[in-house]
């Protein structure tokens, strides 16, 4: 059974930094592009970052210069480190893994097949 799970989440002043970290289990994703997502309150869930296999990475606009995705094959574990934080980045954020090989640009696109974590709540106050 595959499993993600995300930590790191937590509260924050705006400017400061988190890391979130996801590790999978039940099989390994080092040849899989993994990705963040997020989910602000009353809002649709929306792509972060993405990262292939070999460290190729793709951000949405908000985020680029700020949020950094890394990944480490050897342990199944993607991470998101957060700099800069605003309270727009407030939301659920959630990793996902995809089941079939994808470009980064798709795993913001072709969500369907992702496998997904439960999620771990960032919170940014002004």
């Amino acid at each position: 059974q595959v499993q993600l799970g995300e930590s790191g989440g937590g509260l924050v002043q705006a400017g400061g930094s988190l890391r979130l970290s996801c590790a999978a289990s039940g099989r390994t994703f080092s040849r899989y592009p993994m990705a963040w997502f997020r989910q602000a309150p009353g809002k649709e869930r929306e792509f972060v970052a993405a990262i292939s296999w070999s460290g190729s990475a793709y951000y949405t606009d908000s985020v680029k210069g700020r949020f950094t995705i890394s990944r480490d094959n050897a342990k199944d574990t993607v991470y998101l480190q957060m700099n800069s934080l605003k309270p727009e980045d407030t939301a659920v954020y959630y990793c996902a893994a995809a089941r079939v090989p994808l470009s980064v640009q798709a795993m913001g696109v072709m969500t369907n097949s992702h496998y997904w974590g439960q999620g771990t709540q960032v919170t940014v106050s002004s």
